[in-house]
Parts: C-alpha cells; sequence; structure tokens
C-alpha cells in the first residue's frame, strides 16, 4: 500500500498509515513522531486531520502525548503493561505487583480449543507457556499461555522470560499489543491448583480467560488465569 491516501475516507486512509509504520517499526517505541505539520505536509492532508488521527490512537494507547514534548509511540514498559493489563487485587482495590514464579516454555501442535481462540489453522504449531507468579511470596496465579509459534520465533529458547510478556513481544518481535478481551468466571479446584497453588480441591478459584489483539486486530495470545481466590479479586475501575 502507498503512502499517500486514496480513495477510501481520508480519515481512515491516514488512521491506517500511521498504523502501518508503528507495526512495519518505522517508528519505534518510545520514539517522537514527527509534528502533525510535518506528517500532514509527507500524507498531503490538513493538519486537522493528522491531529485527528494523532488523538485517536493516543485514547488507543497506542501513542501518547508529552507536554511540550510531542507525541510519541507508547512503551510497553514492564510498569505500564502491569498497570494496564493486570487487574489482581486486595479487596478494596488495592493493584498488587507479582513476582516470577517457576515457569515452562514448549512448541507443540495446536490443540483444537487453540486453533479457535487464536483463529490458526490445524497444521500450525504454537509455543506453550505455563508459569506461576507469587503475591507477597505466595504461589497465587497460575498461567497457560499460548502463542502462535510463527509469530514469536525461538522464544522458548530464551533463559528466561520477563515478568510481563507484553514488554517483550514489543520489543523483541515488534508485536504491539493493544487490547484483550476477557472473561471471568469461578471454578472449584482441582488437583493441579492443589498442587501449584496450594489451595484444597474444591475451594473456589476465579478464572480468567483473555484473548489479547495486536495492532492489526490479530489474534496473538491466549492466556488462561487460574487465581487463588478469598483474599484476592479481580479489579476493574469503570470511568
Amino acid at each position: 500500500m502507498s503512502d499517500t491516501p486514496g480513495y477510501r475516507p481520508l480519515y481512515r486512509q491516514v488512521y491506517d498509515i500511521v498504523v502501518r509504520k508503528v507495526a512495519q517499526g518505522t517508528w519505534r517505541p518510545g520514539e517522537a513522531l514527527p509534528s502533525e505539520q510535518s506528517l500532514a505536509k509527507e500524507l498531503g492532508v490538513s493538519q486537522g486531520t493528522v491531529r485527528k488521527v494523532l488523538d485517536a490512537l493516543t485514547a488507543e494507547k497506542l501513542l501518547e502525548r508529552r507536554q511540550g514534548k510531542g507525541t510519541y509511540i507508547a512503551e510497553n514498559t514492564q510498569e505500564r503493561s502491569l498497570f494496564r493489563f493486570f487487574r489482581i487485587a486486595r479487596p478494596g482495590g488495592r493493584r498488587l505487583t507479582p513476582e516470577r514464579g517457576g515457569e515452562s516454555v514448549k512448541v507443540r501442535a495446536a490443540r483444537p480449543v487453540e486453533r479457535s481462540k487464536l483463529e490458526i489453522e490445524r497444521a500450525d504449531r504454537v509455543v506453550e507457556i505455563s508459569r506461576t507468579r507469587l503475591i507477597d511470596g505466595v504461589p497465587s496465579v497460575h498461567e497457560l499461555i499460548v502463542l502462535p509459534a510463527d509469530l514469536f520465533p525461538g522464544i522458548e529458547r530464551r533463559p528466561s522470560l520477563p515478568n510481563t510478556l507484553y514488554s517483550l513481544y514489543q520489543t523483541e518481535y515488534g508485536i504491539n499489543i493493544v487490547a484483550a478481551q476477557e472473561e471471568v468466571h469461578a471454578e472449584v479446584a482441582n488437583a493441579e491448583d492443589h498442587r501449584v497453588l496450594k489451595v484444597a480441591v474444591g475451594d473456589p478459584i476465579l478464572v480468567i480467560d483473555r484473548v489479547a489483539l495486536s495492532l492489526q486486530g490479530r489474534k496473538v495470545e491466549w492466556r488462561a488465569s487460574r487465581v487463588r481466590s478469598g483474599d484476592l479479586v479481580y479489579s476493574v475501575t469503570l470511568t
């Protein structure tokens, strides 16, 4: 596609061009974009159209405005990703920072449920990450994370994975997580929960099912998190 507008609605064309430049790495995480005036001149559109697009992408957390400095590509830093995507808290809403526990990573054939969740083909392979996260030193969350293997080559050979994976996806693989679809429900603890989370079989467990979407709208991660309840809740602030 050309980096000049064509025959689609002008706003949509400029939006797609900016998104594509970010996805292709023309502008790297943390890098400043050219000024609105420069972008408008480059794209052959009004400065008002460019401003509208940048405002929309800032609202979607792809960009961030820095007062007096300009517009930057947002970085999925450890702290930013935890604040945005880790919603486990104490009753009353006190946000928590998880610590890394044990983990295992392997590449294998995709199972039917994973092909459905990630919209991949029968022959596609996936990366499976199984890990435990600690809160105040106590095993509290067990995550099963499944990724399309073609998007994350070699991730299974890394000596360790960071506490927050989304910063790794962005910096090493050029994949920006911009949204997540989550479903939350309750189950009773099974024998594996007893072994990993040290809860009694039959105790209540909070299950968070998440599909993460990239900048291009592709489903790039399916994560099933099993959380010990009682002293932990899923906390969301609605505004």
